[in-house]
């Protein structure tokens, strides 16, 4: 399932990050990623939320940080479906 008006800032190297893709993975959910080494995306990120720490799940355009408050939100949302 595709989790639409949402963006996942990471960084592969990340092991935070890598928590919350697992989630995803496990539970066949997709989202927009943005992989935060490639040019443009960090400073996109900073403009959102006033920083650059990853993972940020971007919902609505509020940011969203912390991996396990990542995935308790997206285990929360996908129990309601």
């Amino acid at each position: 399932m595709h989790l639409e008006g949402m963006k996942l800032y990471m960084m592969t190297s990340c092991p935070y990050c890598q928590r919350v893709l697992h989630f995803l993975d496990r539970h066949d959910l997709t989202l927009d990623l943005v992989d935060t080494t490639q040019p443009g995306n960090l400073d996109e990120l900073e403009r959102i939320g006033g920083k650059r720490q990853v993972p940020c799940l971007v919902v609505d355009g509020k940011p969203m940080y912390e991996s396990t408050d990542i995935v308790a939100y997206l285990k929360a949302l996908t129990a309601e479906s």
